[in-house]
């Protein structure tokens, strides 16, 4: 299954990630991908997508990461509602007092 999603670039402690499309069982760090669909830099807020490749990939069956999904509804290259990437807080479990 191809997936849309992102890749980390850039220096120690200077993150860039490229957005890239790759299939599902290729790990994130392995380099293994068919096209670079663009780039982003949160330390500078620079964005640059390739948004005719994007919805190209995505009528094509490509599925999108929650990350990379909420990079492009931020864009405005898709629409919809944003994903939470937050994990769950746990709650801590209580000890059960003999009676």
């Amino acid at each position: 299954m191809l997936m849309i999603r992102l890749q980390r670039v850039g220096r120690k402690n200077q993150p860039s990630f490229r957005l890239v499309l790759t299939d599902s069982k290729n790990a994130a760090k392995s380099g293994k991908f068919l096209e670079i669909l663009g780039s982003h830099n949160y330390r500078k807020e620079d964005t640059v997508l390739k948004g005719d490749r994007i919805n190209h990939w995505i009528k094509m069956g490509a599925q999108l990461s929650d990350s990379a999904n909420n990079l492009l509804i931020s864009n405005k290259i898709i629409s919809g509602k944003k994903i939470n990437v937050l994990p769950k807080k746990t709650v801590p479990k209580k000890e059960e007092v003999a009676a």
